[in-house]
C-alpha cells in the first residue's frame, strides 16, 4: 500500500517510534527505535544479534506507532525486510544522515562524533543492520 503524502509528511518530521514484533507465544513484544524515509522507504537500525532480528526472521510481521511530542501518531502495520551484509553498513550511513539531518561530515555515534569511515567502520563491527518496513495498513491522527 502507499502512504499519503499526510502520512509521508508526518513520517519525515518524526523519527521516534516503537517497533511491535510477534513473540513465539503470540505476545507483542516493543522496543523503542528511531525511524526514517530513505528514498521514500521507512527503515530503521538493529543488529544481527538482537532478539527483535530473530523474530523478524521467524515472522516479519510488525507494527510501528510513530509519535510526535505531542498527541499526534502514525501507526504502521508492515512487513519487514533485512537489509544486511556487505550492503548494510552504506545503508546505516544513509539512514543515519537522514536521521541526523547531515547531508555530510560526521556524524554522532554515543555521543562521540565520527567520519564517514570510522562510522563505516562501527556499523560492520556491531554487525548492524537495515529493516525496511513495507506497509500493509496505515491509520492515526498524523
Amino acid at each position: 500500500m502507499e502512504l499519503t503524502a499526510k502520512q509521508l509528511d508526518f513520517l519525515q518530521k518524526h523519527h521516534s517510534a516503537a517497533m511491535i514484533t510477534i513473540g513465539r507465544d503470540g505476545t507483542p513484544k516493543a522496543v523503542r527505535v528511531g525511524v526514517a524515509l530513505v528514498d521514500g522507504k521507512i527503515w530503521s537500525s538493529g543488529t544481527t544479534d538482537r532478539v527483535r532480528t530473530r523474530t523478524l526472521r521467524r515472522d516479519p510481521r510488525s507494527t510501528l506507532f510513530v509519535f510526535d511530542e505531542r498527541h499526534a501518531f502514525l501507526t504502521i502495520e508492515a512487513t519487514v525486510t533485512l537489509l544486511e551484509g556487505q550492503d548494510a553498513p552504506a545503508a546505516n550511513l544513509r539512514l543515519f544522515r537522514v536521521m541526523q539531518n547531515r547531508a555530510s561530515g560526521p556524524l554522532l555515534w554515543y555521543g562521540q562524533e565520527l567520519d564517514e569511515d570510522a562510522f563505516l567502520h562501527r556499523m560492520a563491527e556491531e554487525g548492524r543492520l537495515v529493516y525496511e518496513f513495507a506497509p500493509t495498513r496505515a491509520y492515526g491522527l498524523a
